[in-house]
This record gives structure tokens, C-alpha cells and sequence, in this order.
């Protein structure tokens, strides 16, 4: 079996916010095609047209190839091998950033196309199963202009999950910072009154997460905030600094009352460790797309298994990245929960249309997929519709 085709897909939800601290707005995906008929699907958090660009750019010298040329012709099959070309092949132009969030579309979708031919689920490719399901929490992240509204939205989405049989769930709450939703500014103790106000509504048995996307301007801010919800019994703080301040990683790690969590934006398992070896941090979030598909994810769940951390792997886009994270959880003991943006929860028309057949939560959690590759299929019409909206933006 050989590939003989990569095609990239921008899509663009219409009328999109650029105000809007989500990019489940746009997405890029990408199939993988071989001569037996066969293939794979992927998809990664970037910005599309920069990541399209990575794949399908030419390259003119050995160290700087265009990702789709190294895999026309390649066995689909030597997935972890052709990792290893794409990366090392595009070195000069990537190692981080958009192109290896590249790489990761196109590593996802060759662990598909690689479960598919054998007849097997991803999981079952990378490991060996060390559980009979994964525990989702919900992603609760209203898109409104004003505290009062916004508190009150996230208090009934948290309603709205727990009755919807989620165990779990998680509080964007950024009142401040590169990520203040909708332009809203806050200062930064109101947060404690949205998350008393979801710990109320969710009862004691439901696990709270909080992310506030990098809202602190230093270790010290973030101790003191973080203080005044040490009775919140949250399961850990996600960003609270920019990712680059591991000093102040590491000080808010070992003195916050709460697990501090990060993850989402580094690339390859090098960048993870710093993370984890100086931040210090608890909890390891890899967005597979973005670190560089499932073979690295699995590579940094895998050295923070060694170090004693936990994995909860960040996603923001469709059933395609929910699927990959189910994979990844299956294989590894050390991932509590996977990312869930609830579709009847989300404002994203990307995230409730492009996918069918996507995995499904039972009883507050998802059963072991049990499909070929990732299990799940992209709703053509979907696809056509969201192509010719980001068409039309480019002109």
C-alpha cells in the first residue's frame, strides 16, 4: 500500500467572531489517500491556511521539505517512521510551531488510515488498554459581553452538563488577560464568585476543573487568587501563566493549594518536558493535533507517567480530536478525564455538523471505541459547506 494523495481542508464557520476566545471557528482537515482505496482523517488547532501552507509548500533543499511531498509514494503503514521523516525533513522550517501542528493532522490521520487497514481501533495500535472507558468533562465557555450574564451562563451550562450525565466539568473563567472573553474585563477575584456559583450548582460529587488561559501577569497574582478557591475541591488550575514563564511555573506549582495544569499550546514531547521538569506542573495537557499527532502525544503521556503526572489531553475542535483523545486515554493509566466540547453546549456549527457517527457518552462516560482507526466519518455536505465559506474569505 502506498499514499498517492494528501488533500487539506480550510473550513471557516460563517459570520465568525474574531473577538471570540475560541477556535473551534475554523479548522483545517486533512485526508490521506492510498491506491487501496483507503483513508485517513485528521485535523489540527492552527490556523488553517498556515497549516495548509506547511503541507502542501515545495520544498528546495533536504532540510526543508513540504510535509505532503515527504508522504506521496511512502507506506502508510510506518507511521511512527514517517513521524520521524516529516519532522526531521522539515527541520529547518518547523521543530515547533505550525509545522509540526501540521505534522499532527497528518499523523492523526495516518493512525486512522493505519486502523483501518488492519481492521483494528487506534488504541489497540498504540497500546494495550488499561481501561473499559473514558471519563469526559464538559467544556463550559459562554460567549457573552457582560459578568452577570456570563456568570449566570456558566452556572446553567454546568446545570445543563451535569444533567446531561457529565461527571465532570470545566470552567473557561478568563476575566482578564490575552484571552477575556468578548472583550469582558474583570478583576480577577470575580472569578471566585462564578466558580462558588458552579461548585453550588454542581454539588460535591462532580469534579470542577478551571481554566483561566494565561489570565495572571505573574506567580504571585495567580497564589493570590488561586488562595481564595482552596474549598472549591477543583481538580486542577489550567494556564494560569504565559506559557513561556516557567520560573513562574514553577513557583505557583509548588506552593498553589490546588494542581496547576498546561500544555495545550507546546509542540513535541522537548517542549512538554521543560514544562514539566521546571515548570513543575501536575497535570500534563497535550492537544494532540498541536504537540504532533497521537505518536507524540503517546511519547509525552509516557514521560509524564515516569515523573508521577497526571494526563488531560486539551482539544478544541470536532469529533475528529474527541476520537483521538479516546484513543490516547485508552492506552494510559495516568489520563483522569479527556476534553469534551458538548455539541448542544457549543456555538460552533464546525463542532456539531463535521463529523457522524462520533463517539457518544453513556453514563457519564464514553465506552472503549471499538471501530477501525478513529471510528468516526466527516459529513460530506459539512465539509462542502464550511470549504466554500473559507473559500469565499480568501477571495
Amino acid at each position: 500500500m502506498r499514499i498517492t494523495a494528501v488533500d487539506c481542508h480550510v473550513l471557516v464557520q460563517p459570520a465568525f467572531d474574531t473577538t471570540a476566545a475560541s477556535s473551534a471557528q475554523d479548522d483545517i482537515v486533512v485526508e490521506i489517500h492510498t491506491d487501496e482505496g483507503i483513508t485517513g482523517i485528521g485535523e489540527t488547532d492552527v490556523n488553517p491556511w498556515i497549516a495548509r501552507a506547511c503541507i502542501e509548500a515545495p520544498g528546495t533543499h533536504n532540510m526543508g521539505l513540504g510535509l505532503r511531498e515527504m508522504l506521496i509514494g511512502a507506506d502508510p503503514l510506518d507511521v511512527e517512521g514517517l513521524w520521524q521523516r516529516l519532522y526531521v525533513g522539515s527541520a529547518m522550517n518547523g521543530r515547533r510551531g505550525a509545522v509540526v501542528n501540521a505534522i499532527g493532522a497528518l499523523d492523526m490521520a495516518l493512525h486512522d488510515l493505519r486502523g483501518k487497514a488492519l481492521g483494528k481501533p487506534c488504541h489497540a495500535l498504540l497500546g494495550t488498554a488499561c481501561r473499559e472507558s473514558i471519563t469526559p468533562y464538559a467544556s463550559l465557555q459562554p460567549e457573552v459581553d457582560n459578568f452577570e450574564d456570563y456568570r449566570d451562563s456558566m452556572i446553567d451550562w454546568a446545570r445543563r452538563a451535569v444533567a446531561a450525565g457529565f461527571r465532570a466539568v470545566k470552567a473557561e473563567v478568563t476575566l482578564e488577560g490575552p484571552y477575556a472573553h468578548n472583550g469582558l474585563r474583570e478583576p480577577w477575584e470575580r472569578s471566585t464568585e462564578v466558580l462558588a456559583g458552579v461548585r453550588g450548582a454542581v454539588g460535591p460529587d462532580v469534579a470542577v476543573l478551571v481554566d483561566v488561559q494565561y489570565a495572571f501577569p505573574d506567580a504571585d497574582t495567580a497564589l493570590r487568587v488561586i488562595a481564595d478557591w482552596r474549598d472549591f475541591d477543583l481538580y486542577f488550575v489550567e494556564t494560569p501563566l504565559w506559557p513561556d514563564d516557567l520560573e513562574g511555573y514553577a513557583k505557583v506549582s509548588a506552593r498553589s493549594p490546588i494542581p496547576i495544569a498546561a500544555g495545550e499550546w507546546l509542540t513535541t514531547r522537548f517542549e512538554l518536558l521543560d514544562l514539566m521538569d521546571r515548570g513543575g506542573v501536575q497535570v500534563v495537557q497535550p492537544d494532540i493535533g498541536r504537540v504532533g499527532g497521537l505518536t507524540e502525544a503517546l511519547r509525552v503521556c509516557e514521560l509524564a507517567g515516569e515523573r508521577g503526572l497526571r494526563i488531560v489531553p486539551h482539544l478544541w475542535k470536532t469529533g475528529i480530536s474527541i476520537a483521538a483523545a479516546a484513543h490516547l486515554a485508552a492506552v494510559t493509566p495516568n489520563c483522569d478525564y479527556i476534553e469534551f466540547l458538548p455539541s448542544d453546549l457549543s456555538a460552533s456549527g464546525l463542532r456539531k455538523d463535521l463529523t457522524s457517527d462520533e463517539l457518544e457518552m453513556v453514563d457519564g462516560v464514553i465506552p472503549l471505541p471499538q471501530r477501525p482507526g478513529l471510528g468516526i466519518e466527516l459529513d460530506r455536505d459539512a465539509l462542502e459547506r464550511y470549504a466554500a465559506e473559507a473559500a469565499a474569505l480568501a477571495g
